[in-house]
């Protein structure tokens, strides 16, 4: 059974600092980045080539609306100098490649032989089909070459949604309301050193309760004979519908699930949180798994900024990334100002920062 997340209270813990418009800083000309991920190695140490760390991003073209970004979704690979400059490598998969209709978020590894590459995503919707918020999650084999990671093989769909532990859902859906649709997304690689096997988590929704917020994370094991779906890691049936982007590190031999959520998919009657990054800790993969600082928040948003980043993704030496989102709002709604969905919408990278580890504490390094 998978470990239960429902915090009744939320210890205090240190705010992400507050984003300025010096730290809004544009990487792309033209182009809105969001959800990130770097290459890491099989043990979860960021890659270093040719002396620049290789990040891949979600990108879409700059909309009036940036919300818009989501049904146009590319992969863009970038690579980042010790200096911290920062150089556009085109998209990351070729054009036609994908069998969906847009690219969501997921991971990619350098293996041990130090040439084989594999590229984890979502795939959004089908192509040819009828436009749909259906995902499914995928692989492509790829090589590494002096301009990076590259020479994608064919995609390859990994595991299938059970209808019985996970959603199996089209959700062809015109206007769905955000925070709302059901999720088989976000593969994060994950290869455990106690175990030897590859794995990765996901984020998933449990099919077993008719309750409307039912997120969970899941997981899948690569076997000599493929990808098979294991039983979820951990369900928040009645607390919260989505428990994006998880990713597991490991330190000091213990286990660290974080994931990101926001305040409006919390369920109605539970303790909802901040916009953030949660997570718990386990002596094993499998748990069980107890949330951290209490409750399970990590870092969050400014409580006067409170949607200013999101997607939050946690490296092997525990740095922080994630995007600017809407920054500045001082106290502003979108309903109310509209001119801010532009104004206001950072599509960077936000400053990242760092994890201390302490047991079942973990928070940012101040």
């Amino acid at each position: 059974m998978p470990s239960r997340w429902e915090p009744h209270g939320y210890d205090p813990v240190p705010e992400i600092p507050l984003v300025t418009a010096a730290d809004v800083v544009p990487i792309l000309p033209g182009f809105d980045v969001w959800d990130c991920w770097p290459l890491a190695h099989e043990d979860g140490r960021t890659v270093v080539h040719e002396g620049r760390t290789w990040w891949f991003f979600l990108s879409a073209p700059c909309f009036d609306d940036p919300h818009e970004r989501h049904d146009v979704a590319r992969i863009r690979l970038l690579s980042q100098g010790a200096t911290g400059d920062w150089r556009d490598h085109g998209n990351a998969l070729p054009d036609g490649l994908s069998p969906g209709t847009r690219e969501w978020a997921g991971s990619a590894v350098l293996m041990d032989d130090g040439v084989s590459v594999c590229l984890f995503y979502t795939v959004a919707g089908r192509r040819g089909g009828v436009f749909s918020y259906e995902q499914r999650l995928f692989e492509v084999p790829g090589r590494m070459g002096a301009q990076g990671p590259g020479h994608w093989g064919t995609p390859r769909e990994i595991v299938v949604a059970d209808g019985m532990r996970y959603v199996a859902d089209r959700q062809e859906i015109a206007n769905p309301v955000p925070g709302s649709i059901k999720a088989f997304r976000d593969p994060a690689w994950f290869r455990d050193p106690a175990t030897g096997l590859a794995h990765i988590v996901f984020t998933g929704s449990a099919a077993w309760t008719q309750d409307s917020h039912n997120g969970l994370v899941g997981l899948a094991t690569k076997t000599p004979q493929g990808w098979v779906l294991d039983d979820p890691l951990v369900e928040a049936i009645g607390t919260n519908n989505e428990m994006e982007r998880p990713c597991v590190v490991l330190r000091d031999g213990l286990y660290y699930l974080f994931w990101s959520t926001q305040r409006h998919t919390f369920a109605p009657g539970a303790l909802a949180g901040p916009n953030g990054l949660y997570g718990m800790v386990a002596p094993a993969l499998t748990g069980p798994w107890r949330a951290l600082n209490g409750g399970g928040l990590v870092a969050p948003n400014p409580a006067g900024e409170a949607g200013q980043t999101y997607s939050w993704w946690v490296t092997g030496e525990g740095a922080v990334w994630s995007f600017i989102d809407y920054w500045g709002m001082k106290g502003r709604g979108l309903a109310d100002h509209p001119e801010l969905r532009r104004a206001q919408f950072g599509g960077a990278p936000a400053p990242v920062f760092q994890l201390a580890f302490d047991g079942d504490r973990v928070s940012i390094v101040q």
